[in-house]
């Protein structure tokens, strides 16, 4: 019988806790759409949201708001770990985040309860607070991580996210066009 090894999503030897921006994506289980619907007018092949700039309505769902309210209290809940940007898809969540010594001098705040600079403590933390909040876990384990080396690649980066609902919906478009 051969045996399955789990591919490392992490890169070995490398401090998470360091300062710098981290690209994240982690998914539901089974990629499931829990988290939330992107509306667009499928008949006219047009995309309902922000017309004039072309970008769809991410619509959240129940358990994608608890999700996102959670997301926002990273900020609010850790000292140096910081969610820079982020959007929730129906399967899956984009997101960066910033690891800084910087101590912005809020000491005695919520934000010192929770000393951690790690980005797995962070995700895993998100994923369970969620996971309790919903009832039962929709995550994947593990997420995706990438460093990001240099400004070019956080702008790049973060037209990505911010292109992730319009290419959902040119996905969804292009994978039935021919049916």
């Amino acid at each position: 019988m051969e045996k399955h090894y789990r591919k490392l999503n992490r890169l070995k030897n490398y401090d998470y806790s360091s300062n710098g921006l981290y690209f994240i994506t982690f998914c539901t289980k089974d990629r499931v759409h829990y988290l939330s619907e992107i509306i667009y007018d499928k008949s006219e092949k047009t995309i309902v949201g922000n017309a004039a700039l072309g970008v769809p309505c991410v619509k959240l769902t129940g358990y994608g708001e608890i999700v996102n309210e959670n997301i926002k209290m990273i900020n609010e809940i850790y000292r140096y770990v910081s969610v820079v940007k982020y959007v929730i898809m129906p399967d899956h969540i984009h997101m960066v985040l910033f690891v800084s010594d910087f101590d912005d001098g809020n000491c005695g705040t919520p934000r010192a309860a929770f000393p951690t600079k790690s980005v797995s403590q962070v995700i895993n933390a998100l994923k369970s607070i969620s996971t309790k909040q919903i009832g039962f876990s929709i995550w994947q384990k593990s997420f995706h991580d990438h460093i990001i080396r240099s400004e070019k690649e956080f702008l790049e980066i973060c037209g990505y996210i911010d292109n992730n609902p319009i290419n959902w919906v040119n996905h969804i478009y292009n994978q039935n066009f021919w049916r």
